[in-house]
């Protein structure tokens, strides 16, 4: 199989979709690696590291997409890669169609198949394409959070773990996910006051048992999360709902009782953000706004700040599904593999994921029909 790897266009989007060695073990298989010309190098990834390891290294993106079979990347088509989008073109990357019906409607029109690591899921519900991005995201909500509490940053000048003789700093975290854990754990290791809110009440009980009774837990209603934001210094929304546009938990109102200089960090912005005050994501070069006096950090790519950390873990999730498609072909993978099925969002003009079709209502084919056409 023939695989292309661009460069990424996306505003301070530093992440490649591939490491040397994701290209070493595919080239080792007797796969073909397409690698533009300078992909890697924001991510510490040089082109003579690629070939190295086998890759093909080409001068220009068009040439990449016109001779792939299946084009890897970290994030969704940018608007001027939608003239490469074509029937048989398999696409794998993040995806987040559930906020984005125009992007939705490209990939319809396009024909291609359209595979999100987000929605890849095992039978256990656990996403493995999604987990390595989560976990980076919940650490750098509280690393970029704490800085915007900083006096000269806007905030209420508080340091996160505070010193002896002074409070720390309160975190609250909603969302209790692979994105919310890594966030208390950054958050309890600099000393933070952490209280975090769910609605499952089972994974509250395991959160307070691995954080050893440190934590405070809440079920998540309006009452208790009005009550926890009033009076935190900063909020990170991590709420989830695999492949579905996120649910707008904290409301206008709650935002208005926050303390003037509060941070907001809403790292569900992808999937269209979990806070009602933000309405658009900011980017790496423009992060923040504020609106009724607390700083909102909105980046849609908060990851690729720290692409050779980012890449390394995406690589290491991705490759085992990169070479099921690459030894059996994307079909015959799909049909092996219900997880990798359950990452097929459109697949022939039709979308094949329940969620991303609700969202836009829109109507909804499964895997399992649409594949029989091809």
């Amino acid at each position: 199989m023939i695989i292309g790897v661009v460069k990424e266009l996306k505003e301070q989007e530093n992440r490649v979709a591939m490491t040397p060695a994701g290209v070493d073990t595919l080239t080792a298989c007797g796969h073909r690696v397409l690698i533009e010309k300078g992909a890697g190098l924001g991510s510490g990834f040089s082109d003579e590291s690629y070939k190295a390891a086998g890759a093909e290294i080409i001068n220009n993106a068009s040439d990449v997409w016109k001779n792939s079979e299946l084009m890897v990347k970290v994030k969704e088509p940018h608007e001027s890669e939608y003239e490469y989008l074509r029937p048989d073109l398999v696409f794998f990357a993040y995806l987040h169609l559930a906020a984005d019906l125009n992007l939705t409607r490209t990939i319809m029109d396009s024909g291609m198949t359209a595979i999100a690591y987000e929605t890849v899921q095992r039978h256990d519900r656990s996403l493995p394409l999604l987990t390595p991005m989560s976990e980076v995201a919940g650490r750098m909500a509280i690393q970029e959070g704490a800085i915007y509490l900083e006096k000269t940053r806007g905030g209420k000048g508080i340091l996160l773990e505070g010193v002896p003789g002074v409070t720390p700093a309160s975190v609250v975290v909603v969302g209790a996910g692979t994105v919310g854990t890594g966030a208390i754990r950054r958050a309890m290791g600099l000393g933070a006051r952490v209280t975090v809110i769910d609605i499952n009440v089972d994974r509250l009980r395991y959160l307070e048992d691995i954080f050893l009774g440190r934590i405070e837990t809440l079920y998540s209603n309006r009452f208790n999360l009005s009550k926890a934001t009033k009076y935190a210094d900063l909020v990170v929304g991590a709420v989830l709902i695999p492949g579905a546009k996120t649910p707008k938990v904290i409301t206008e109102e709650m935002v208005k009782k926050m303390q003037p200089g509060s941070v907001i960090v809403d790292v569900a912005i992808d999937q269209g953000g979990c806070v009602e005050t933000i309405e658009h994501p900011t980017t790496h070069a423009d992060p923040v706004f504020v609106k009724h006096g607390v700083i909102h950090y909105a980046v849609s790519n908060i990851p690729g700040a720290v692409p050779r950390t980012s890449t390394l873990a995406l690589t290491n999730a991705t490759l085992p599904y990169l070479l099921e498609m690459a030894k059996k072909g994307w079909k015959q993978a799909v049909l092996d593999d219900k997880a990798l099925a359950k990452g097929i969002n459109i697949m022939n003009g039709k979308i094949t994921n329940s969620a991303v079709a609700d969202a836009h209502n829109l109507p909804y084919y499964p895997v399992e029909e649409v594949i029989k056409d091809f």
